[in-house]
Order: C-alpha cells, then structure tokens, then sequence
C-alpha cells in the first residue's frame, strides 16, 4: 500500500499517514496539497493523506478547495492527531542560550505565551514545515533552536528543551484520507459533501437544512466557502451522520439534490474513534 501525504518526512501529515498505513505500507512526501491530489488521481499511489480542520484554527481552506473543485477523489477515512511541538536544538544548546528560532507561522501562533515568557528576545526566522525547521535550526552556526513535532525531534536524535509548548492541550488536527471509492457502510459513519442554493433568496439555506433535520440526520458541521465564481456564491458544506447508501440518509440526499443548485458527495466515511 502506498500512502502520499504533505511533506517533508517528520511533520504532524506524516504521523496521520503513518495512522493510515502499516508496517509493509511505503510513504511518499509531496511538495504540495494538489500534489497528493493527483497522486492518488493518477495510480501512483493507493491513498492521499491531506490536513482538513484544526480544532483552534478552523478549516484548511486548500483542501476543501480540492475536494470542491478539482477532484472527484472521495473521503474513505478521518485521522485525528493531537498537536503537540516541542523546543528543539543541538545538544550544546540550553534554553538560556537560545539565540535564533526557527519556526512554521502555525506553531509560532500557537505557542505564543510560551515564547512570550521564556525566549522574550529571541528574533524568529519562517521555515516552511516543522521538520524544515528543525534541519534549518541544526545547521545554523548560532544557538539555534526550533519549534518542531516529537516525531521529528526523535529521528534526528536532537535536544529536547521544553516539551509541550502549546498554548493549549486540546488541540488536534482532522486529516482525511482520499481514494477513489469511499467506505463501505459500518453503522457508526459520517458523510461529508457540498451543495450551493439555485437561487440567492430568503429561506433558501434554511430549506436545504430542514431536509436533514426532518429525516432525524444530524449535522456536525457546517460552514461556508466563496463558490469562486460571482462575488457574494457561496458553497455550503456539511457533515452529516450516517452513511450515503442508508436509505434514510440516500433520501434526504435526494431530496437536496432536487431543490440544490449543485450536491456534491466528498465521501462516507466511519467516525474517528479514540
């Protein structure tokens, strides 16, 4: 089985790729989401591995741009990883002498009051992934430092100066897996997909949920994108439970798509489970 996800090797997408895969699965990094995308289109690989929500940043707006208008991939699976970064640097770096960090935007964002106490002075430098950080901060001449995962820290056998500097512990990053079939139904499953209103008009979102609401369906979430076409086209997206193929949920589904003005099924999928 062979498994693409965003690359490099040591990020939070390689260890929900590893959740995906097993011991004989090969793991290919790409350089970007698309990338996975037409990795999975074209048979190079079994299944794409691509970051979908964050619990404290909201959606990854890339991916759902693929999953709307560049694919017809479908969601077989989710994988939920807890998000963790550490304070990393060479062995002969302490915490006191940090001279540089180096970091990705969302772990320097999400780690702020940890940086704003103990490295108040300390000029930061982008990298474009956690691992590219870590391997930027190794082989900088100064007493460099970075904000990385663990997974990356234990493959390059680096210093761990602090452990756990988010600002919060509970947060997680929902990853979805894409193939060209979805799952099959297993009584404890969710359905992600799209849809957009015929017309701009009062109510019109309103009948579109009711379907779901007078079928007993719930909705765990819904949320909105620029449809990319007219300033002020939205495309509506929703995650239901229950799977496309129950005839209850088979149904609602049919009913949207006949006042819709497009449906789109990104996939069935069962529910992440810890």
């Amino acid at each position: 089985m062979k498994i693409a996800y965003l690359g490099p090797a040591g990020t939070f997408s390689e260890k929900a790729a590893l959740e995906a895969g097993d011991q004989q699965s090969t793991y290919l990094p790409m350089a970007s989401m698309p990338a996975v995308m037409t990795a999975v289109e074209t048979r190079a690989v079994d299944y794409g591995i691509l970051p979908i929500e964050n619990s404290l940043e909201g959606a990854v707006s890339i991916t759902l741009d693929v999953l709307i208008h560049e694919t017809r991939l479908r969601i077989c699976r989710e994988i939920v990883i807890p998000i963790r970064h550490m304070l990393v640097a060479k062995p002969d770096v302490q915490l006191d002498t940090v001279e540089v960090l180096y970091t990705h935007q969302q772990p320097l964002a999400q780690s702020r009051r940890f940086i704003e106490r103990c490295l108040p002075n300390v000029p930061t430098v982008a990298a474009l992934s956690t691992a590219a950080a870590l391997v930027e901060a190794l082989a900088d001449e100064r007493r460099a430092a970075a904000l990385t995962t663990l997974h990356a820290a234990e493959r390059a056998q680096a210093n761990i100066l602090a452990y756990d500097v988010q600002d919060t512990t509970n947060n997680r990053t929902r990853f979805v897996v894409l193939a060209p079939e979805d799952a099959a139904p297993t009584g404890d499953d969710k359905t992600s997909l799209m849809f957009t209103s015929k017309v701009n008009r009062a109510g019109a979102l309103h009948e579109a949920l009711a379907i779901f609401a007078q079928a007993g369906i719930n909705l765990s979430k819904i949320e909105s994108r620029p449809a990319k076409a007219e300033l002020g086209d939205y495309v509506f997206l929703v995650d239901i439970d229950g799977h496309r193929h129950e005839p209850v949920v088979a149904e609602a589904l049919q009913k949207l798509a006949s006042i819709a003005g497009t449906v789109k099924i990104f996939g069935s999928y069962p529910k992440f489970r810890t």
